[in-house]
């Protein structure tokens, strides 16, 4: 029964792509990762690291490839496909990070943003903040077109909706362009600094 819904939303999310082209001003691929840049509409949200972001600026709106999600649960199962999940989304971010001041669509873009139920797993070692979403009706639609999604698209779907239902609430991941930069500079500089020091114990061994 899942496959024919599976396939049925993809289609559906096919049209949602072309729409979201129309709305935005540009829609961009990093792995596993659509980036669609467009203007925040609603409330100033405000980052722990003392910026914010007004209605009316650009943002890097973060969506998962769900057809890329499918088929790594169909390969790996749910468990195994999680985990490569979290992985890729590190990866595209870290791609992200590097285009922010290069890519000319990028160029004024203030924050990464996304909206989620799975924000436990997400947000380790990335970085985003997480903000409730200001709007009640907002709340409401979010929580059912993502409990749908889950539904069909994950393997037990069903069950962590039926059964985990008050730990499925949907909440904003925002991280501010500046922390992006800085958190995977940083990652780098500590890379280098460990393979420097693992170069230098083999010479003297």
């Amino acid at each position: 029964m899942k496959l024919p819904l599976q396939s049925l939303w993809m289609m559906w999310e096919n049209v949602f792509d072309l729409i979201t082209r129309f709305r935005s001003k540009s829609v961009l691929r990093y792995g596993i990762c659509k980036l669609v840049v467009r203007q925040h509409h609603g409330k100033r949200i405000a980052c722990q690291d003392g910026h914010g972001i007004q209605a009316g600026d650009w943002v890097g709106e973060l969506h998962l490839d769900n057809r890329q999600v499918m088929s790594l649960s169909r390969t790996f199962g749910a468990d195994r496909a999680g985990l490569k999940t979290v992985r890729m989304l590190r990866d595209a971010m870290k791609q992200i990070s590097k285009e922010l001041d290069s890519n000319s669509d990028l160029l004024e873009v203030r924050a990464i943003t996304g909206i989620t139920l799975l924000h436990r797993g997400i947000i380790h070692g990335i970085g985003f903040e997480q903000h409730p979403i200001a709007s009640r009706w907002q709340q409401r639609f979010y929580a059912a077109y993502l409990r749908l999604l889950l539904r069909i698209l994950h393997p037990e779907g069903k069950e962590r909706v039926q059964y985990s239902s008050e730990k499925l609430a949907p909440l904003m991941l925002v991280i501010s362009k500046q922390s992006l930069k800085e958190r995977f500079a940083l990652r780098d500089h500590d890379l280098q600094e460990a393979r420097h020091n693992r170069r230098k114990k083999e010479a003297i061994s």
